[in-house]
């Protein structure tokens, strides 16, 4: 069976948008963890757009264009690369609104059908294996750009592979890495310092896993294959938040909810549903399935979910229905352990490979379900 998925890294647009509107709601939630914010950004060139509603107790009282740009230079839009943070225009329409939150963030808002998906084990986080890669080959290259064999690179980029899941094993067949690069530096030394990075990084999975059954020099890959990528971010591409769900949620065999999971208050019922339907399809595969998908249906200012529904592989434990409500999940999940990880830009369902350093405390937590709480 083949099997593909893809990633960005977080310099892309779409992701530095992502992040931009979960550095917008952290900064509401660090004021009151109970706000309630929709936020949308978009960029094209040195303009970011800002739209979207904020209701907190107190006022917030930051200038806006202050966490743009530190977002921006977070994530390597700094002086001398194609986009500098610095020089950022934001044209910001937020409506801030100082008021009880709760008419919104404490109950069901909207109607929402979420998904969560488990299978497969602990060696891929319960994630396809393919996103697993993905995950794993995304946050290499990352962490290469800020301080290892890509250093000054990106930090724009985007990556593919392919897989042929045996029942056995898994072959790596195709890796496809586009990464912006500085002006200076030669196309075939970043080739072979991407390469580098990624072996290195392929190592590790087979040492954890051997299941990896390929060796890297078998593997095909292509490399910038339309060349030079200088103008990255927002000054080759235009972002949206929202626009990456499929590789914010489970890769692309896996069907999606209908909601995005950046920029919404965490008892969002897209944000909040979503992650408590991952935790029910972990429960059941760590209970006995070998796969698991389940699907929870939602009403405006009905605590309980219209339906849920479980596609199970397996023999598994299914949670009881009253575990959905939206009063029990905000009681599941304090808001205050969102917060780093809205800062760091993953979403929640994002998972970091072991010895991922971005994020893998909060991101590996979220994976697991929270047994201790559910009564």
């Amino acid at each position: 069976m083949i099997r593909v998925s893809e990633m960005v890294l977080p310099g892309h647009p779409d992701k530095f948008c992502d992040q931009v509107a979960d550095a917008i709601i952290a900064a509401a939630l660090a004021v009151d963890p109970e706000a309630y914010g929709q936020i949308e950004v978009a960029c094209w060139s040195d303009q970011v757009w800002l739209s979207g509603g904020l209701c907190t107790r107190s006022p917030i009282g930051l200038d806006w264009r202050d966490v743009v740009v530190q977002t921006g230079l977070d994530i390597g839009y700094v002086p001398g690369n194609a986009i500098d943070a610095n020089r950022y225009q934001v044209i910001n329409t937020i409506c801030e609104r100082v008021g009880d939150p709760r008419r919104w963030s404490a109950h069901v808002n909207d109607q929402a059908i979420v998904i969560g998906w488990a299978g497969y084990d602990e060696g891929t986080a319960w994630l396809p294996p393919e996103h697993y890669l993905a995950h794993a080959f995304r946050d290499a290259l990352t962490r290469s750009c800020q301080q290892g064999e890509l250093a000054g690179e990106g930090p724009d980029g985007k990556l593919l592979v392919r897989i042929r899941e045996n029942q056995e094993d898994w072959i790596i067949e195709h890796v496809l890495v586009t990464l912006q690069q500085r002006e200076q530096t030669r196309l075939m030394d970043l080739c072979e310092r991407i390469l580098t990075t990624l072996a290195h990084a392929y190592r590790r999975l087979q040492h954890d896993d051997r299941r990896w059954t390929r060796a890297w020099s078998d593997i095909e890959c292509l490399v910038n294959p339309n060349g030079p990528l200088l103008n990255g971010g927002s000054d080759g591409d235009n972002g949206q938040t929202g626009r990456k769900l499929v590789m914010d949620y489970y890769g692309p065999r896996v069907p999606i909810g209908g909601g995005a999971l950046c920029g919404k208050h965490p008892t969002h019922i897209d944000r909040i549903g979503a992650r408590a339907a991952r935790d029910a399809a972990l429960h059941a595969v760590q209970t006995g399935a070998t796969e698991c998908l389940v699907q929870v249906t939602y009403a405006p200012n009905l605590d309980q979910p219209l339906d849920v529904s479980y596609n199970m592989t397996g023999r598994g434990q299914r949670l009881p229905a009253e575990y959905f409500g939206h009063t029990a999940m905000r009681r599941h999940r304090p808001t205050d352990r969102l917060i780093p990880m809205l800062v760091d830009g993953r979403t929640v369902l994002q998972s970091s490979p072991p010895g991922s350093a971005c994020g893998r405390e909060h991101a590996l937590e979220l994976q697991r379900p929270r047994h201790d709480e559910r009564g």
